[in-house]
């Protein structure tokens, strides 16, 4: 992607997109060399900085870009000018030519060829755009094919601009409660290990009360109907009634089947339900010792907003690179030819694949502080000054090619689910019920088979940080482990991950319940909808940030857990490496692996 940047900043591309280009290949703001073929280039436009567009109105919507004729102009018209005699004063008192470059100012009114070569009258008054020196009409309202959905509404009713008044007005409001929902998140981190224990029985009686209750449900309404079935004498209703019994009778039994097993699986796993509870325990230790990790969103969420822009800035760059070509109406583009052009694929897959890829590099640096502080024996005092700085230079010195593996291997899976999504719009209504039906199925596999990667990878990142190996036998090992530990895997992530969304809930709800109360008081703005989302939008964004950081952190736990039972048992020189919460106390002396 380097290279791709490189090739459109030597090519001019980096230019033509700040400083703009006419329709005859000129560069404004430069002196440009003549190109082939074409009339009107090669000319000096050192005095021309801004690029005009006759009719900027004249908008492509297939593919998004101004239709108009571009020129270089050395002011953009501050003013309306209505008629050719106002284009001709403007051009003589400011030397910024309206017309094509071959029109000279005393023909501004009467030539032959004004209408194409000339600005559609009335000229808008314009601005030029901050840093990318395009004259940009001032009342937008002339973009109305654009943004005609937008402007049919605004001018229908005022909700819109109810809306963004609402919002400009609860700025301070907005910005507080989102300062609000950060310092939960933070503080719900360090507790939630105390109250874990309490969320995961409730939702354990609440699942076996809802699952008892439901099934002594379909078994009374299956014996009421039943009886009733005797008093019925039409025939038509003794037919429907008798196919309503049966099928509450399946109901029933099936019912009983699911809480029968149900009600095995809490026994068999009640042990390994109280192993998710002291995992999360022990992960808030972590975060205690570690303090450092709740700052981990913020720096992969910087990484991830400079790598974007650069992508940005690089796609626009591409977007003028290549070869000067002249369209079916004379106007100059620049377009990549051969194998050039499909430059912008690789630098869409570079997305994918970079972001990624800092992804990963996250998931590394907290297993690599996760495992120092897991494998570090009881005394945590022991641990580095800054295990989380150490983690980063064993991933930049060591691990690099681990992370871009793992990486690729998810983008290898994320591409072609993507390119089916995007065939799956595209034919949408178009296509038969058993293609649309095949396609679905292929989208849900590919995003089924890219979550267990990334969990795999997650886990992988794991023991690469507690072996040192490659990413390969890293993933191998891990799997290994995970399938030995089936069940309190699913434990884990069945019981842990819905903690976690009620964690995500209890911020959110938090949040939107502070901000109704706050709002309240500012009589003179009803409508609260918009505030109100945004604020619960941001809410649940930082509190999914912070929380699947605790996500991690007990996964690795987990694995460090697993990976510390199977290769010691207590015994001297092989004690345990896991904290006391992990362990219990058989005859008061030996120290045995939790629910082994």
């Amino acid at each position: 992607m380097g290279c791709i940047c490189g090739f459109a900043v030597a090519t001019g591309a980096a230019s033509r997109l700040v400083f703009g280009y006419d329709s005859y290949g000129n560069t404004c703001g430069q002196k440009n060399s003549k190109i082939e073929g074409i009339e009107l280039s090669g000319e000096d436009q050192t005095q021309k900085r801004f690029v005009f567009f006759l009719d900027p109105c004249n908008i492509d919507l297939v593919n998004r870009k101004i239709k108009s004729m571009a020129l270089c102009v050395s002011k953009c018209p501050d003013t309306e000018l209505k008629t050719y005699s106002d284009v001709k004063k403007f051009a003589t008192a400011n030397e910024s030519y309206l017309c094509s470059y071959q029109v000279p100012i005393s023909k501004y009114t009467s030539h032959a060829d004004r209408s194409t070569l000339c600005p559609k009258l009335p000229v808008p008054a314009s601005k030029s755009i901050p840093m990318f020196h395009r004259c940009t009409p001032v009342d937008i309202s002339c973009y109305t094919k654009f943004a005609e959905a937008l402007i049919t509404f605004v001018s229908d009713n005022s909700m819109l601009h109810r809306l963004i008044t609402g919002v400009m007005t609860s700025r301070e409001i907005i910005m507080g409660l989102c300062v609000l929902a950060l310092v939960l998140s933070m503080i719900l981190m360090v507790i939630i290990r105390y109250i874990s224990a309490v969320l995961v029985w409730i939702l354990t009686a609440l699942v076996v009360l809802g699952s008892l209750g439901g099934t002594g449900v379909l078994w009374w309404l299956y014996v009421d109907h039943k009886k009733s079935l005797n008093n019925l004498i039409a025939s038509d209703e003794v037919e429907v009634a008798k196919d309503n019994v049966q099928a509450l009778l399946v109901y029933a039994i099936a019912a009983t089947i699911f809480t029968v097993i149900l009600l095995l699986l809490m026994f068999f796993m009640r042990k390994r339900v109280a192993l998710t509870i002291a995992l999360f325990h022990v992960a808030g230790k972590v975060f205690i010792h570690l303090p450092l990790l709740v700052f981990q969103p913020f720096w992969t969420f910087l990484a991830l907003m400079f790598f974007w822009m650069y992508w940005i800035m690089v796609l626009l760059f591409l977007g003028t690179t290549g070869h000067p070509t002249q369209n079916e109406k004379g106007l100059v583009e620049f377009k990549m030819n051969g194998p050039l052009q499909y430059m912008t694929w690789y630098h869409a897959v570079g997305l994918i694949w970079i972001s990624e890829f800092i992804l990963a590099c996250q998931q590394m640096t907290v297993a690599g502080a996760v495992v120092t502080y897991y494998f570090t024996r009881q005394d945590k005092s022991k641990l580095p000054l800054t295990p989380i700085l150490s983690s980063v230079f064993r991933l930049l010195r060591y691990h690099i090619g681990t992370v871009a593996k793992g990486s690729f291997i998810i983008t290898l899976v994320k591409i072609p689910r993507l390119i089916l999504m995007y065939i799956h719009n595209q034919l949408k209504g178009k296509e038969n019920a058993c293609a649309r039906c095949m396609l679905k199925a292929c989208i849900c596999c590919l995003w089924c088979l890219e979550k267990c990667l990334n969990y795999l990878n997650q886990n992988a990142y794991a023991a690469t940080a507690i072996n040192s190996t490659n990413f390969c036998t890293s993933a191998k090992d891990a799997f290994v482990i995970l399938v030995e530990n089936a069940l309190r895997v699913a434990a884990i992530n069945t019981v842990g991950d819905f903690v976690l969304f009620l964690g995500k809930i209890l911020i959110v709800s938090s949040t939107a319940f502070v901000g109704v109360l706050a709002l309240n008081y500012q009589r003179d703005y009803t409508v609260w909808v918009l505030p109100l989302i945004i604020v619960c939008l941001f809410a649940f964004l930082v509190a999914h940030c912070f929380l699947s950081i605790y996500e991690i952190v007990v996964d690795v736990l987990f694995l460090c857990f697993a990976i510390d039972t199977k290769y010691n048992d207590g015994s001297p020189g092989k004690e345990y490496y896991m904290d006391k919460a992990l362990m219990v106390r058989d005859h008061g002396v030996h120290f045995k692996y939790l629910f082994k």
